[in-house]
């Protein structure tokens, strides 16, 4: 149990003042309390009345002031009052709850001035008890013909020149498209390259007049880092004349400065014209982007200082000011509740789509070659970031907790990160969300929290939750200064307590502190002669010992005359002190019934130690302190029942068994001796032994000397063992000779005749390519009739080599 410090008391020696919490007392003086959570047990307070005769009978001489704190139980226990009990509680005050609006569509012209509600409520108190958590509903609608602000930043370097014919139709198009959702829609167009110095862009005079160095149908634009062209308007023929007006320009390297840019059409807004509606910022690129810490190539490295730097809208800073963080612009557009719409091409699309974990309400489109799918890409972005709603809050101070839990179209509550978003919303549709929040321990007024923002991403309209932790004790205001109750005047009687003047101590101010040491004899606060003041777990207050109490663990605290006894200090079992199964009462252990030992280890009862057959440790040990202490090695287990390596119950009647029901193995004498106590029962097949009544017992199969098998039924009792013997043995049948002579013979037959068919094969195909070989010998020969193919002549030729022929 913890009790969370938060009202108004005293220490008696040393006047510190701790905190319990605030309550509304239906008495003038009271004190109060808190627990941590609902899982902690509730301390309520109790109310002390001004004439302090109960507060006198209620704690005893030396106790403290704060051990009227406590749970209800122990109060009334100790004789409290139950009508003297406060028990303080949270609440919910609904500030400002305008209801949700919606606006049909025939009616959009007469109610177009009116204001838009889409969350509701606007404004919550929340009087929070710490540890006690406080819960309301916060519903949203989206409401039809909401007015729509988009933003056109467009990509001017020289690999976006097709795609400007399609950014000039985007303006009429795009009015058009969007009479379906709002008749309120405003657009806007800037354009961006990079910062204007190397390596980014080439500084060369004639490449800072035309950085692409060509003339027809049209020279490039001079580099500039952001323009912004025009301001939101209703008029789509303006955007599509002035965006007609633009010419590309170029850079050197590949990623462009669109974070630059990004950051100015998001803070400056008042040169862009943003409202407090639905604010959209279409990014249109091919490239990569630059961020943070790459102005350093260009020997920028004052960091980008996130205001608005626009002079006849152009990006006066930009190389003199580094390019922003990924997470700062996250930060400002999640301020500005601005919800981006990447159009970026197929080849850069995996760069931005890692930005949608980090931008608040963040989509991607995939750009064609000449970007005439734009508008597409805006009305299908617009409607998947419509359609879904995500909860956040400004960040909580510490100790805070909120939680929440969404109610969607399906109506099936989710909780966790889930229970911060819905999904698949329509215009027309509402959804509610559960906010929890739970307050820590209480804090000085200072670090007080004063308020907390929750809103929809990428919405304007937020709900103010004002937090009023319940800390003070209302009844200071009822502070009696100079009371008789303190010892006559000698101290101010504040919630029940005396608050003693400067010298004065004890519980009614009762002593003297500079006459305590001639008035009071010390030694009344010592046990004897060698243990130390009130134990060394208190303090002597006018001769009697007020004990000790941790503030962190209130049931931790010293009693007795001389603080000598604790309830926290006994052996522990398992973790637990006395095992769970006692009471610790002044550092000693008293056992629950059943139960004994130092720490309640040892249960009385020898339930855990019965084996199956119901025999204590299964008759090989004894039960100690619940546990079975096996008398042999071999013997294992909870209930010694293990023995690895010993045989098997059956086999170790096998040989009995044998012997008296067939006289097999041991010899008849020996039989008689070693087998007496069998009491023996035989049947006829080992079927039989399944009617055997009752049918407890172990069932065995074991092989005699020939091979057979044997089965038996084994009951053991506690002198004899009963055994029923089916005499059918199952001996295994002699080899067929004549079946293996045969298989054996045929099998012969069977391979000389395989291998004889397999030797005139190979001999058969042998001589048919010889044939075939000679016959290709006899055709290629030709011999005519006087030719004999045997004769040769008897002329010699020779020829001269130096001969020459004239």
């Amino acid at each position: 149990m913890r009790v969370v410090n938060v009202c108004v008391i005293f220490n008696y020696l040393h006047l510190h003042i701790e905190r319990c919490s605030r309550v509304v007392s239906k008495e003038r003086t009271h004190t109060t309390f808190f627990s941590l959570s609902h899982s902690h047990p509730l301390y309520i307070t109790v109310s002390i009345t001004t004439s302090l005769f109960f507060l006198y009978n209620f704690l005893e001489v030396g106790q403290h002031m704060w051990e009227r704190c406590d749970t209800a139980s122990a109060l009334l226990r100790r004789g409290c009052p139950l009508d003297r009990l406060e028990d303080p509680r949270g609440a919910t005050v609904l500030l400002k709850n305008l209801k949700v609006t919606f606006h049909p569509k025939e009616q959009r012209h007469q109610q177009q001035h009116r204001q838009v509600t889409q969350l509701q409520p606007q404004s919550v108190l929340l009087h929070l008890r710490p540890g006690e958590p406080q819960s309301f509903e916060v519903k949203f609608k989206r409401v039809e013909d909401y007015p729509i602000d988009l933003y056109y930043l467009m990509d001017m370097s020289f690999t976006m020149e097709d795609d400007l014919p399609s950014v000039m139709k985007l303006g009429a198009d795009l009015v058009e498209e969007m009479k379906n959702t709002t008749s309120d829609f405003r657009m806007g167009f800037g354009a961006f390259v990079d910062k204007t110095v190397m390596p980014y862009i080439s500084t060369a005079e004639d490449k800072l007049r035309n950085p692409c160095k060509r003339t027809e149908p049209w020279p490039c634009a001079p580099p500039f880092t952001y323009h912004h062209v025009l301001s939101l308007t209703a008029n789509g023929s303006l955007f599509t004349e002035l965006v007609g007006e633009q010419r590309i320009s170029g850079n050197l390297d590949l990623p462009e400065g669109g974070l630059d840019a990004l950051m100015q059409a998001a803070v400056c807004e008042e040169q862009i014209g943003w409202r407090n509606v639905t604010r959209l910022l279409v990014f249109s690129t091919d490239g990569g982007f630059h961020f943070a810490g790459d102005g350093k190539l260009g020997g920028i490295v004052l960091p980008n200082d996130g205001k608005c730097h626009l002079h006849e809208n152009v990006y006066t800073q930009a190389n003199f000011q580094d390019y922003p963080s990924v997470t700062h612009i996250a930060e400002i557009l999640r301020q500005k509740n601005i919800q981006i719409i990447f159009a970026v091409t197929k080849e850069v699309s995996h760069l931005y789509e890692g930005l949608r974990s980090i931008f608040p309400k963040c989509a991607v489109g995939t750009l064609s070659n000449n970007s005439h799918n734009i508008l597409q890409i805006i009305v299908d972005a617009y409607n998947a970031l419509t359609s879904e709603v995500v909860m956040e809050n400004s960040k909580l101070p510490a100790g805070y907790h909120i939680s929440y839990t969404s109610h969607c179209k399906d109506h099936r509550p989710m909780h966790g990160e889930q229970g911060r978003r819905c999904s698949n919303i329509s215009i027309g549709d509402e959804v509610s969300f559960n906010v929890s929040i739970t307050a820590p321990l209480c804090v000085t007024a200072s670090q007080r929290p004063s308020r907390v923002i929750i809103k929809p991403q990428g919405y304007s309209e937020e709900v103010e939750v004002l937090l009023s932790p319940i800390c003070e004790c209302s009844c200071q205001k009822d502070a009696a200064p100079h009371s008789p109750s303190c010892s006559h005047g000698n101290g101010t009687l504040e919630c029940g307590a005396c608050r003693c003047k400067e010298g004065r101590v004890g519980t009614f101010c009762e002593c003297n502190q500079a006459e305590l040491s001639e008035v009071v004899d010390p030694y009344l606060c010592h046990r004897d002669n060698v243990s130390g003041v009130c134990s060394g777990h208190g303090e002597c207050v006018c001769g009697k010992c007020v004990c000790h109490k941790s503030s962190k663990k209130p049931n931790h605290a010293y009693y007795g005359q001389f603080c000598e006894c604790s309830d926290f200090s006994c052996d522990h079992y398992q973790g637990l002190q006395c095992g769970g199964h006692g009471r610790c009462v002044c550092g000693v252990c008293v056992c629950l019934p059943g139960f004994s030992g130092q720490a309640c280890e040892c249960p009385l009862s020898l339930e855990s130690c019965l084996s199956q057959d119901r025999h204590v440790c299964a008759g090989r040990g004894d039960c100690h302190c619940g546990t079975c202490v096996c008398h042999d090695d071999r013997f294992q287990g909870p209930t010694c029942e293990l023995c690895p390596s010993c045989p098997s119950v059956c086999t170790l009647h096998r040989e009995c068994i044998l012997c008296r029901a067939f006289s097999l193995g041991l010899n008849h004498m020996e039989c008689e001796m070693r087998c007496a106590h069998l009491n023996l029962t035989l049947l006829g097949q080992a079927n039989d032994l399944a009617t055997v009544t009752p049918s407890s017992g172990h069932r065995c199969m074991e092989v005699d000397s020939e091979g057979c098998r044997v089965h038996f039924l084994l009951r053991t009792g506690q002198r004899r063992v009963h055994v029923h013997v089916a005499l059918e043995r199952e001996c295994p049948s002699g080899p067929d000779v004549i079946l293996i002579t045969a298989v054996l013979s045929a099998s012969v037959v069977v391979l000389g005749v395989a291998l004889l068919l397999l030797w005139k094969l190979l001999t058969n195909i042998h001589d048919r390519r010889e044939f075939a070989r000679f016959q290709r010998e006899l055709e290629q020969r030709r011999w005519t009739r006087v030719d004999n193919p045997i004769y040769k002549s008897a002329i010699t030729t020779v020829v001269n080599p130096k001969y020459k022929e004239q």
